[in-house]
């Protein structure tokens, strides 16, 4: 068996479509969503993320506003400036680009943004409204990976969902989201992490693998149901520059039924759906 790729790039490609043809509707009623990535410091990798964010904005019609602030601004600083961006109408979504600087409160700057802007989805308030079943905002790479479920016709209704990882950018809120009563959701899902003993013992079982671990072959072959649809959310980087996943991909793809790969895979999705909650957040303040 050789599994059946579900490609990202692809999906968020017609995401990125539908959001642009949303936001020119919008346009038409004098509201155009802006989004505003502060940037701390000079960490390279950070400066690229912004930069694609900031293309991507302009791709589908919206504003990037972004911030760029010293590395050695103060944490009251930091909270000033997010203040500001809170009181900007022209401001629609705001994320705080991590990492920090180590002398800042990262939890602390997240928490500042106001909730209805807060579009990674970060905030105590959305994640509340998430764990009780109203969700409004939600982390990205999350709502990217149940995209890529309903678009390539996976069920997860009733299916058995293994996620490996708990973090609260992915494992934790993906959680939430596929076992709510709603649609494209209503699973049972088993979440794995470092205190679990065996975790092959849940994959073996699952009819979905999403694997978040920041941690290269986490994922084998033989942890893997045959048939079995595997969502790789990792990202590492070999000695060569080139980017592979938290799955052992070559061997995972002839025992699995269907799989995204690394690069072009949930990635894509991440940023596609970043624009997508922009647009929610932006039709949320204009009370549509």
């Amino acid at each position: 068996m050789t599994a059946r790729i579900i490609d990202g790039k692809a999906t968020a490609a017609a995401q990125r479509e539908r959001v642009a043809a949303e936001v020119s509707e919008l346009a038409e009623n004098g509201i155009v969503p802006g989004l505003a990535a502060v940037l701390v410091g000079d960490d390279p990798a950070s400066h690229v993320y912004v930069k694609g964010k900031e293309r991507d904005c302009e791709a589908v019609g919206m504003k990037s506003l972004g911030a760029r602030l010293p590395a050695d601004i103060t944490q009251a600083e930091l909270h000033a400036e997010v203040d500001r961006l809170n009181g900007d109408p022209s401001v629609t979504g705001i994320i705080v680009q991590m990492p920090l600087p180590a002398h800042l409160d990262a939890v602390a700057a997240q928490e500042r943004i106001d909730p209805i802007k807060d579009v990674d989805g970060l905030h105590p308030v959305n994640a509340g409204r998430l764990l009780r079943g109203d969700p409004f905002l939600v982390p990205a790479t999350p709502v990217g990976c149940q995209v890529l479920l309903t678009t390539y016709d996976v069920p997860i209704r009733g299916a058995n969902v293994v996620i490996v990882g708990r973090s609260q950018l992915v494992g934790r809120p993906l959680a939430m989201l596929l076992s709510l009563k709603a649609q494209r959701a209503n699973a049972t899902v088993t979440m794995c992490h470092t205190g679990t003993a065996d975790v092959g013992e849940h994959t073996r079982g699952a009819d979905i693998v999403v694997v978040a671990t920041g941690v290269p072959h986490t994922l084998t072959a033989d942890m893997v149901r045959p048939g079995a649809t595997v969502i790789d959310v990792g990202i590492n980087r070999a000695e060569d520059g080139s980017l592979f996943g938290d799955v052992d991909y070559d061997e995972v793809s002839e025992v699995a039924g269907a799989i995204t790969p690394v690069p072009g895979g949930v990635g894509p999705m991440t940023r596609a759906m970043l624009l997508h909650n922009t647009l929610l957040a932006a039709r949320a303040q204009a009370d549509l």
